[in-house]
């Protein structure tokens, strides 16, 4: 029986990783914005907005769908994100025009992907025991973190061999079909099912999280001043990382003369994955808390110092900080708020705190191009956005640890 329950709850922690990873299409979107430019004569505001639109509508489904997915479960949630994903896709190759693609892929398909999002971490965190859940969280969201390197060879492949507006169809009928399927076995435990903690009973002892919390709802954690700590943090630390990622190609042409931001974007795909998954279980062994020091810490310095990456190896170490940095925070985010809030309801938490992530998916990359306008470098940029993050330390240093996993109060 144990068995046979472990073998169920990688099976499901596989599912949502393979899941997050089909919706990490959204990381490519600079490859398909350059197809719209240069093929198809498109403005780059036009080839900018659905991925705009995307960051908005995210965050909005997430939240909204967050509460159905706790009531109702996460296969019916990822069935309608697998729909939404699938068919905005497609009519963005059928109806391929600045004004149909704004609302199919950052409209439909965007809202697909933040209901996927918001189905997979969850069912696969109550599989586990509690020491495991920053190692779960990390897992699951990886598939988001690599799925650039799996995206942008295909989609290279794809643009040149049959046009963009096939490419989103092929694309399109791939994400419906594939996630339909995996999103059947997306399952929450039985009811009355409690997670065999492994090792001996000693060690069991010493590997519990936390005492058992309070499950909080919606009404409920809007009164605690540590939400609103936590989505500030959570916001200026995307921030930074979103305004790396959104503007890698270009900062490789203006800082150092080199055009191949490609590689850098692949690098810091790789670095994102890992960030995810080692970052949840360090989170597991050192605590949340401790974790998320470090990560601001080390987000703070390299911000500070980007501007003198002058070359591409150095240049290649400050985006791969980045991206580790950036990926680590997926992961103990999430564990956190577990921590803090309970399970019952953490569908739409994460919802609602993921609109930290929405702000600065908007504010990060929108900064450093006005920056860069005005200036033609981006340093005030990295300036910027290191002092925003010695700002995330302080508040973090708001928070205590009282066990080794830092449940923060």
């Amino acid at each position: 029986m144990k068995k046979a329950s472990r073998r169920k709850a990688w099976a499901v922690l596989c599912v949502s990783f393979a899941i997050n990873l089909i919706i990490g299409i959204l990381y490519i979107w600079s490859i398909i914005s350059k197809a719209l430019i240069n093929d198809l004569n498109w403005t780059s505001k036009e080839a900018s907005l659905p991925y705009t639109l995307v960051t908005v509508t995210f965050v909005i489904a997430m939240a909204i769908f967050g509460r159905l997915q706790d009531t109702k479960g996460p296969r019916i949630t990822a069935t309608i994100a697998s729909i939404l994903l699938g068919v905005g896709i497609i009519l963005s190759g059928v109806f391929l025009n600045p004004v149909m693609l704004a609302i199919s892929f950052g409209v439909i398909a965007g809202a697909g992907i933040g209901i996927a999002n918001v189905s997979t971490v969850p069912p696969a965190v109550k599989w586990f025991p509690p020491e495991k859940k920053g190692m779960v969280t990390g897992v699951s969201v990886a598939g988001i973190g690599i799925s650039a390197v799996v995206y942008s060879p295909l989609a290279n492949g794809l643009l040149n061999a049959v046009g963009i507006e096939k490419t989103f169809i092929y694309m399109g009928i791939g994400a419906l079909v594939l996630m339909l399927i995996l999103s059947q076995f997306l399952v929450n435990p039985p009811a009355g099912y409690v997670p065999v903690s492994s090792g001996t009973p000693k060690k069991q002892a010493k590997k519990t999280v936390s005492t058992p919390v309070r499950d909080m709802g919606l009404k409920d954690i809007i009164k605690t001043s540590s939400f609103y700590r936590y989505w500030i943090m959570f916001m200026i630390s995307s921030t930074a990382g979103l305004m790396i990622i959104a503007h890698a190609a270009n900062i490789a042409k203006v800082q150092i003369s080199w055009e191949g931001g490609f590689y850098l974007v692949i690098l810091l795909s790789v670095f994102n994955a890992t960030g995810r998954i080692s970052g949840g279980a360090i989170s597991d062994k050192i605590g949340r808390v401790n974790l998320m020091r470090i990560i601001f810490g080390l987000q703070a310095i390299n911000m500070l110092v980007f501007t003198f990456y002058s070359n591409v190896a150095l240049l290649a170490l400050g985006i791969a900080v980045a991206g580790f940095c950036y990926g680590a925070s997926f992961s103990v985010f999430p564990a956190t708020i577990m921590d803090l809030y309970g399970m019952k309801h953490f569908g739409a938490i994460y919802g609602l705190i993921m609109t930290a992530w929405g702000c600065g998916g908007v504010l990060g990359p929108m900064m450093a191009a006005a920056i860069f306008d005005a200036s033609k470098n981006y340093d005030m940029a990295y300036i910027v956005s290191g002092i925003l993050l010695v700002i995330t330390i302080l508040i973090s240093l708001t928070f205590r640890n009282k066990e080794k996993t830092a449940k923060v109060n």
